[in-house]
């Protein structure tokens, strides 16, 4: 998710989350998805957007309608275990949409992990696999610690270069806590995710100095001159991306990375590898114990000086869960632009788009977060 924020400052809807998921669901089952299968790729992407990773959430929904014209997306794919042992599931996911293939993976690596204490489960040939944090947090609700990476074509500079030469490949990590619920990293080794960039050429916004290089490799602020993302922490990001791509693509014997490089028909095609790790904490300990430490360094963290200009000390996935709480309490801000896409999208396949839906200041409704997230305070055991 490898992180994808926007704010609410260029939006000219705000949609309930409830609009936004059926609007998801009968765009994919039109489209020819089943229901189940239509239902999934629903929730992962609102998900996303309540938490305000809106270049994860239903702002995907147009691209996902062009993978499928290509043929890259396949809409009714046989998902078929190909090598399997008692800790570890690699899975052919048939250009499965992404959310389909890895809450398939997730819950494999979770059934896994039960029975020998870490399961792994590995995802061939998908396609977008949508906000990493969706399924490690899936994990950590069931008691699990969680690691999900992906890998996807090359947009991205390698350090020293200046074209693209790996992805953006994300990577997050969860685990249960006690009283504030599990802790969530979603990260890209990009400076920041592609869908960042695409959000920020569709609404028209500036982006940052040190994100991009145009098409000749020199720095640009301007996002739709931007072609090349610059990795996160120079060597450190794209030495991380690359290594996803060789635990993923080079595993299940589906590389991207060179195909793509060396110009290949099949590396010129959108496909996404993953994997998804679970730990039982059972197996090693005393999980309350552990939940209770995880609190206790949380508190340990917070209680530090804090440097000139910050308010508070965050910690990973705390800010996305109060987004979440205020989005599902005050709709969901889509920009213009973004709206006019799902519009088209909605008129290609003969839909009402969602309705609109003023903020309502009266009266709280309760947490949406699917799986329940722990930072709202409608959600914090013991709170």
């Amino acid at each position: 998710m490898s992180s994808g924020r926007g704010g609410a400052s260029t939006a000219a809807t705000i949609a309930t989350a409830d609009a936004l998921t059926r609007f998801t669901r009968d765009v994919f089952q039109r489209a020819g998805m089943s229901e189940v299968h239509a239902a999934t790729v629903a929730d992962v992407l609102v998900w996303a957007s309540l938490r305000g990773v809106d270049s994860h959430g239903v702002a995907r929904i147009p691209m996902y309608v062009r993978l499928i014209d290509d043929g890259d997306l396949n809409l009714a794919p046989t998902i078929a275990v190909q090598t399997e042992t008692v800790a570890s599931v690699l899975f052919d996911a048939d250009r499965a949409a992404g959310p389909i293939a890895m809450t398939t993976a997730t819950r494999a690596a979770v059934r896994k992990a039960g029975d020998a204490g870490i399961g792994m489960a590995l995802v061939r040939a998908t396609t977008h696999t949508a906000a990493l944090g969706y399924y490690t947090l899936m994990a950590a609700q069931d008691g699990m610690a969680a690691i999900a990476v992906s890998a996807s074509t090359p947009f991205m500079a390698y350090h020293g270069t200046r074209v693209a030469g790996v992805s953006t490949n994300p990577i997050s990590i969860a685990v249960p806590g006690g009283a504030r619920g599990p802790v969530v990293l979603d990260m890209s080794t990009g400076v920041v995710a592609r869908g960042r960039l695409v959000q920020a050429s569709k609404t028209g916004q500036p982006i940052p100095a040190g994100w991009a290089l145009d098409r000749n490799g020199n720095p640009t602020t301007d996002p739709r001159e931007a072609l090349t993302l610059l990795p996160q922490g120079g060597a450190k990001g794209s030495g991380l991306s690359l290594m996803i791509e060789l635990i993923t693509s080079l595993v299940v014997s589906n590389p991207i990375i060179a195909e793509a490089l060396e110009g290949t028909d099949e590396g010129g095609r959108h496909r996404q590898n993953g994997l998804v790790l679970a730990i039982d904490l059972r197996r090693f300990g005393d999980p309350e114990a552990f939940r209770s430490e995880v609190d206790r360094v949380i508190a340990a963290l917070k209680a530090l000086p804090q440097a000139p200009g910050v308010l508070e000390v965050l910690m990973p996935g705390e800010r996305g869960h109060r987004t979440l709480a205020a989005r599902t309490r005050d709709g969901i801000p889509l920009p213009r632009a973004i709206v006019d896409e799902l519009r088209g999208v909605a008129a290609r396949f003969g839909l009402t788009s969602f309705r609109r839906s003023r903020s309502s200041r009266g009266g709280r409704r309760p947490c949406r977060s699917t799986p329940a997230c722990g930072w709202c305070p409608d959600n914090r055991r013991g709170s």
